[in-house]
This record gives C-alpha cells, structure tokens and sequence, in this order.
C-alpha cells in the first residue's frame, strides 16, 4: 500500500473526501488533501505547507505524481 503525506487534520463536514495523488516511483510519498465528494480543494483552508504541497502536486502529475483520485478519508 503506498504511503501519504496527509495535508488532512479533520475532514468530517463534507463525508470524509480526500484528493490523493500517488507517487510514480517507488519509495516516494504520495499527497492526500481534504476536498468535497467531486474532488475541489479548498485552497484557502489549507495551511501554507499544505497549499504548497498541493500545488507541487499538482504541477508534477505525470512527472512525480500520478493523476488524482477521489477516495473516502480513512476513519482514525
């Protein structure tokens, strides 16, 4: 199972989505970032490492990171 660095504190309010990018290359983490069931971030409740990251993420899809799925939020 691919490992994620998870941009996601509490995503109860919208069912639990997360956006996850995976990672082309083996031992690289992936990115995973809160969003609604269709897949939009909101950008502006992300902290500035995670906005970061996600605009990494999605800047290298096809370079270091695969295209983005919709998953539900694993459950703690």
């Amino acid at each position: 199972m691919p490992s994620y660095a998870s941009s996601i504190a509490s995503n109860t309010e919208d069912g639990g989505w997360e956006l996850r990018f995976p990672a082309l290359f083996a031992g690289r983490r992936g990115f995973a970032f809160p969003c609604d069931a269709k897949g939009c971030v909101d950008m502006d409740h992300l902290s500035e490492t995670a906005l970061q990251n996600y605009l990494y993420a999605r800047a290298m899809m096809g370079r270091e990171t695969g295209w983005p799925s919709v998953l539900r939020a694993a459950r703690s």
